[in-house]
């Protein structure tokens, strides 16, 4: 197993957002975390990368167990070094190029020397479709190609899971399809990915499980074929057909 979170909670000036959450990752999984808006789907990416420190909790990253709520900054450290998060609103400095963007994090924060990091940021900008806009800057490109520089810049570190936060949210529709086919890419190469997401027809064509939440808690977590096809409880089934219903595809 790769990854393990056990009984994480958090709370916001008193009010609870992650209710004893458990999930497990394993390497190649492709897990997508659905549910409606407010119902802590970020806050819990965000504490499985300390961006958020949770109030109760533990984890276990690849055989390695820590307490979170007291976690080290080493270990906090050591533990995003084999981790990626692409976060929905891109993220990327607007003075420097794309070729800039991807190998900024790998030469100050990895401390790869300059010739190495370019290697590993051209070979990542390739895997995303993007190697002919090194030397433009973010605003040269549209969201759907900010976005998949954002995709190559976690790429380019060699991770071994990335953490997706709703990554085509801030995207014009006609602009998703292309973040989408980096994505199933990844899949298909077996890259291990935990995403939060509101695009249904992703979870049900490229995750292998589902993790549904709502009111800060797990309702179900299934397979994606058992989730779609049969789900036990009758807040995802309501779910499932609402979002369903406004795609017509119900």
């Amino acid at each position: 197993m790769l990854l393990q979170v056990n009984h994480v909670s958090k709370t916001f000036n008193g009010m609870p957002v992650l209710r004893d959450i458990s999930l497990e990752v394993d390497k190649g999984d492709v897990i997508a975390i659905l549910g409606p808006s407010g119902s802590g789907k970020t806050t819990l990416l965000r504490c499985i990368n300390f961006l958020e420190r949770p109030d109760k909790g533990t984890m276990v990253f690849e055989g390695k167990s820590y307490d979170m709520p007291t976690i080290s900054r080493t270990d906090v450290n050591a533990i995003r070094r084999k981790t990626a998060f692409v976060f929905q609103n891109y993220n990327l400095f607007l003075n420097k190029t794309v070729l800039q963007n991807v190998t900024l994090g790998l030469i100050s924060g990895r401390r790869m020397n300059r010739v190495d990091a370019e290697k590993a940021a051209k070979a990542a900008l390739e895997r995303v479709g993007m190697a002919n806009r090194t030397d433009a800057f973010p605003l040269q490109l549209s969201g759907g190609q900010q976005q998949r520089v954002a995709i190559a810049r976690g790429l380019a570190a060699s991770p071994d899971i990335i953490y997706f936060d709703e990554p085509t949210s801030a995207l014009d529709p006609e602009l998703i399809g292309e973040v989408l086919a980096v994505m199933r890419r990844l899949a298909e190469d077996g890259m291990t990915m935990l995403v939060v997401t509101h695009e249904m027809e992703f979870a049900r064509n490229v995750s292998n499980h589902v993790v549904f939440m709502d009111g800060s808690q797990v309702i179900e977590s299934a397979p994606t074929a058992e989730f779609f096809a049969h789900p036990k409880e009758e807040r995802t089934r309501s779910f499932i057909h609402s979002i369903l219903a406004k795609d017509g595809n119900a």
